[in-house]
């Protein structure tokens, strides 16, 4: 009767666990589905809203006097070659820094404006840092894909262990910081992007740099 009463507790408790680990797994699914994660991710970019709100906030003052503005945290990360990145190695350019994942709807509506916008300017001293969220994404053969398919061709950095965006505490995907040349914030937009929104942005700083004779 014993071994009867000890194989029922066991037979119990291995099912109870099977079913704690299926909605675990469900509730990971379900999570990414939409772009939700725990506290240490804090993504809350819902797919039901494939426009995601835009949230302008400008770090220059109501006058945009670029000489108070805070100077983007410096980081290295490895591109999709492996090679190592520096913020500072793009100083002198306006840079684009995009937070991103293959899997983010709003991500993947901005992404083929981003590249437009960046074929035409490339050359103007302007630049696009794209910093995927890899430790939150599906691997780098599925970021190498996304870039092959959506012919991505700035610069793509790996945050691999969330340090740099724990570093910009991006809270929602895709976000992105507009840099002027001496690598100072001049505007965050939190929500995808357009390329008529990123051709005024960049004009706005380049008029604020005229100001100052930069």
């Amino acid at each position: 009767m014993l071994k009867k009463y000890i194989s029922v507790i066991f037979v119990t408790l291995f099912i109870s666990y099977v079913t704690f680990v299926i909605l675990s797994e469900e509730n990971i699914i379900n999570l990414r589905k939409t772009v939700q994660v725990n506290e240490q991710g804090i993504l809350n970019e819902s797919p039901n809203n494939k426009s995601a709100e835009i949230t302008e906030t400008s770090l220059t003052g109501s006058d945009n006097d670029s000489q108070k503005v805070a100077l983007a945290p410096e980081f290295a990360l490895s591109d999709l070659n492996g090679k190592a990145v520096n913020l500072s190695d793009f100083k002198g350019k306006i840079v684009i820094l995009n937070f991103w994942t293959t899997w983010c709807p709003p991500c993947i509506e901005e992404m083929p404006e981003m590249q437009r916008f960046y074929e035409k300017n490339k050359d103007h001293r302007i630049e696009i840092v794209a910093v995927n969220l890899t430790n939150f994404d599906n691997g780098q053969q599925a970021i190498e894909s996304f870039v092959q398919d959506y012919g991505l061709t700035f610069p793509i950095l790996l945050d691999k262990d969330g340090v740099v965006r724990r570093m910009y505490e991006i809270l929602t995907i895709p976000t992105s910081f507009i840099l002027d040349t001496e690598g100072r914030v001049f505007q965050k937009i939190v929500g995808p992007m357009n390329e008529q929104m990123m051709d005024e942005i960049v004009n706005s700083i380049q008029r604020t740099d005229e100001k100052y004779g930069e």
